[in-house]
């Protein structure tokens, strides 16, 4: 655990409340106060200070289980000495022993300072009690001593040989100064100096190693450089002539491209001469084709003012036989007069479209579309009613439809009817009025004097019932038919009657 961790800054405040309480010299804790960096063996550095009380450390019947205090050795009351500087290993090793071995000592033996350190957990103790740990093996003889029993014991073989003095040459100079540092034996402080010796010598063996490694890794990367290199040299010689056979074909392919341009344009050359003289030519042409042009005008306008010319003529000549037949009718409506009067023929009772009538007197009705208009002029209208006998016949939603459109169909109808009235009263003949119709008509008005109102039947459209009105009619009667429908003026022209568009008899209601 980092020691910016809570806990850990609680628990060295704790220690150094201990290290406080229990009264330690205040110059040799500062000297000893040192907290290691948060790693695998952290121990602070044990510092120069007054040399401890050392002895020849604990007999062999004196061990760790016995009970009985090591006594002091014979330099007790000397004068303390400044102990050795300790190389780190070494430091980090003698804290971490002693802190391993405060949990096993009586508390009553464990200094006041280091009863609360005792108390942390292993991983804790070493690192965080370190300081205080310090301060009192550099002190505390009597505590130094107790420690140096509990190692000593914990070590075997080799603390024994420590304290004899003869250390194996195997034995790991570090764990043997450690040792030696906490048992004090005579000699004890060449052990210290020979571990840090040893501790400086394998450091550089290992800087030597090191150096060696990297020195190596340099070599082995210059000849892989140096191989890549190499086939980086063999790649680029072989792009090198691959490049040039290239080139070769690049150049061969321009001297044919340069060929060929020249032959383009030699062509080009030859191609816009020829053009030149296309041009000319379609100047020509052009010229003569608006000569041609402006002959075959003259000639339309000729020719349009010739069918003008004839136009106005046949119109004149239309006109004459117009006024021909105007008295030809006249003539023939007087003869009719005379031969009446002389065979004293009396009025017929009924006429052939009342026999149509009568048919379709008891017949629902429907409504029928409107069909296609025309426009005729009134004064035609006029010229065939005054024919003697004329029978006006008018489809009648063709009518209504196109002129009063807007209004209801009741109304469509009232209104026609009550003109039609009108022109049967003028011109005293007979007029007869179809509408289509699904269903019967209830409540309609009495039609005028001299007018007939038929509905079309189910299953049959007006265009139908105007048709058979026509046929029922003898030869030579003057049958008028109004209806802007194109197949009923078409069917009733067959039959002989005079087709009308609804415009005629639109002008013609207006003016009455």
């Amino acid at each position: 655990m980092p020691l910016s961790d809570p806990s850990d800054r609680r628990l060295r405040q704790e220690a150094a409340g201990a290290v406080r309480d229990g009264g330690a010299d205040g110059g040799e804790a500062a000297r000893l106060d040192r907290v290691p960096e948060p790693g695998p063996s952290p121990a602070p550095e044990l510092e120069s200070g007054p040399e401890l009380e050392s002895g020849p450390g604990p007999s062999a019947g004196a061990g760790p289980g016995s009970g009985a205090e090591p006594a002091a050795g014979p330099d007790a009351e000397s004068e303390p000495e400044v102990e050795p500087a300790l190389p780190e290993p070494v430091r980090v090793r003698i804290i971490t022993l002693a802190a391993a071995a405060l949990p096993a000592l009586p508390p009553d033996e464990v200094p006041v300072p280091l009863r609360r350190v005792a108390r942390f957990a292993p991983n804790r103790r070493g690192r965080l009690g370190a300081p205080m740990i310090a301060t009192q093996l550099a002190t505390d003889t009597l505590f130094r001593q107790r420690v140096s029993g509990r190692v000593l014991a914990e070590a075997g073989e080799l603390g024994a040989a420590v304290v004899e003095g003869n250390p194996p040459a195997a034995a790991d100079p570090v764990e043997v100064a450690a040792l030696a540092y906490l048992s004090r034996p005579a000699g004890w402080r060449d052990l210290v100096e020979a571990a840090g010796a040893a501790v400086r010598a394998e450091a550089e063996s290992a800087a030597v190693t090191e150096l060696v490694r990297d020195a190596e890794q340099r070599v082995a990367r210059a000849e892989h450089d140096r191989a890549v290199a190499r086939v980086e040299a063999e790649k680029l010689r072989d792009e090198l002539g691959r490049v040039r056979e290239e080139l070769g074909q690049l150049r061969e392919e321009s001297r044919q491209l340069a060929r060929s341009l020249r032959e383009t344009q030699a062509r080009e050359r030859k191609a816009a001469e020829m053009l030149a003289t296309e041009k000319g030519r379609a100047a020509r042409a052009n010229a003569d084709h608006d000569a041609e042009l402006r002959r075959l005008r003259a000639k339309l306008a000729e020719a349009e003012a010739t069918a003008g010319a004839a136009r106005n003529t046949a119109r004149e000549a239309r006109s004459v036989d117009d006024a021909r037949l105007w008295l030809l009718l006249e003539t023939i409506g007087q003869a009719a007069v005379g031969l009446r009067r002389e065979l004293a023929l009396d009025p017929a009772e009924r006429l052939p479209a009342d026999y149509v009538a009568d048919a379709f007197a008891d017949s629902p009705n429907r409504v029928a579309a409107a069909r296609a208009l025309d426009t005729d002029d009134p004064a035609r209208l006029d010229e065939l009613l005054a024919l003697p006998r004329a029978h006006l016949v008018v489809d009648g939603y063709n009518v209504t439809k196109r002129g009063f459109g807007e209004m209801s169909l009741e109304q469509q109808r009232k209104r026609l009817i009550t003109g039609l009235g009108g022109i049967a009263a003028q011109t005293g003949d007979e007029v007869t009025v179809v509408f289509d119709g699904a269903d019967r008509m209830h409540g309609l008005p009495p039609a005028p004097r001299g007018v007939r109102v038929l509905f079309s039947r189910k299953g049959e459209t007006a265009d139908e019932l105007i048709r058979r009105l026509v046929r029922a009619e003898p030869p030579g009667r003057p049958i008028v038919v109004v209806s802007s429908d194109r197949e009923v003026a078409d069917g009733v022209r067959r039959h002989g009657a005079y087709p009308l568009g609804a415009d005629s008899l639109l002008r013609r209601l207006s003016r009455s």
